[in-house]
């Protein structure tokens, strides 16, 4: 039995680990940290102090930065990585998951150290950054994620996934469709309402509305608004996604943007819920294709989809979603990563 790593999990402090309501990212952290506890690893997870884990925690400031009254982010993400520093002795491993501010401080322990990033990699400021910065061992949550970026050093992919038991399962189809996400125009909600009505089904729609999607919100969505058959919950929690999902026929993810993963559809899948979902970014690569829902072309194949959900077998979703979605898959996948890399260093 091999004796346990000690693994730092390095997350970035602008939004708590977990997030309260929003924060994709910081949900994943979270997940890949109590899943690698439960496995019996030593986990120290560097975050702010309202982070909540089971992990050693080690805070560089009280709390994260989103709504706290800075003007500047940059001394705190630097005070954020010094404590790191500080503590690098301690540690066989060190699992970084940020947009590469990281790089300039930890060149020197690139060998025992992997980056995920969480967001799409498609900007020239990114190339600018591993240009300079080469030697930093990186992960992709999909494959599809890494196509900007092919001769980055990749050390593998690993989709994510979360605790087994965070969501119930449903085994009965709903009377609606479900929409989660940020309500912008990459997400497109509109495109959701405008399915769920082509398809003769209401629809509800839970998510975040930033003031700088306003002008898109008020000029694609606010038309439907006044359609009874159109329910919009804004942001919710766990226990209300829970029932959210479960109680839909499906969930519909109609975006038009290079999207790195896409949480929500394994959410879905937890609760037995099929998606379907447009062809972009990590969609393929998530959806079984006919077992957990169906990758569609535009509005007119989601609408022809939504007529096909009674042939899929909802406990067939939440099987396939064990299978390939559970933290505990996550937390092996992203072990083996550690390992090898460390078998690198003794070589």
């Amino acid at each position: 039995m091999p004796r346990p790593l000690r693994i730092a999990q390095v997350a970035s402090i602008i939004f708590p680990v977990p997030p309260k309501k929003y924060g994709g990212t910081e949900r994943a952290i979270s997940y890949l940290t109590e899943a690698l506890v439960a496995a019996g690893q030593d986990v120290t997870l560097f975050a702010c102090g309202d982070a909540v884990t089971s992990a050693r925690l080690i805070a560089s400031r009280p709390q994260s930065l989103s709504g706290a009254p800075i003007a500047n982010a940059l001394p705190h993400f630097a005070a954020h990585f010094a404590m790191v520093r500080r503590h690098l002795h301690e540690f066989d491993i060190v699992h970084f998951h940020d947009e590469g501010m990281h790089f300039p401080c930890f060149m020197d322990i690139a060998e025992r150290s992997i980056t995920t990033f969480h967001m799409p990699l498609g900007s020239p400021d990114m190339d600018v950054l591993y240009r300079a910065v080469p030697e930093m061992p990186l992960v992709s949550i999909s494959d599809n994620q890494r196509k900007p970026m092919p001769d980055a050093r990749w050390a593998g992919t690993v989709h994510h996934g979360i605790p087994a038991g965070l969501y119930d399962f449903h085994p009965g189809q709903g009377e609606y469709l479900a929409f989660i996400g940020r309500f912008s125009e990459t997400k497109q909600p509109h495109e959701a309402i405008r399915i769920a009505l082509a398809a003769g089904w209401p629809i509800k729609l839970a998510g975040n509305l930033y003031d700088h999607d306003r002008p898109y919100w008020d000029a694609k969505v606010g038309p439907y608004l006044s359609d009874p058959r159109v329910e919009v919950l804004g942001e919710i929690d766990d226990a209300q996604k829970n029932d959210l999902l479960g109680n839909a026929r499906a969930l519909l993810f109609p975006i038009d943007w290079e999207e790195p993963f896409g949480l929500v559809m394994i959410e879905a899948m937890a609760t037995g819920t099929p998606v379907i979902g447009y062809r972009f970014g990590a969609v393929p690569e998530v959806v079984d294709e006919g077992v957990t829902g169906f990758v569609v072309d535009g509005a007119e194949a989601a609408v022809e989809a939504v007529g096909r959900l009674g042939a899929l077998d909802r406990a067939g979703v939440r099987r396939r979603f064990e299978k390939r979605f559970s933290a505990d898959r996550m937390a092996a996948a992203y072990l083996d990563i550690y390992r090898e890399r460390l078998r690198a260093l003794s070589r």
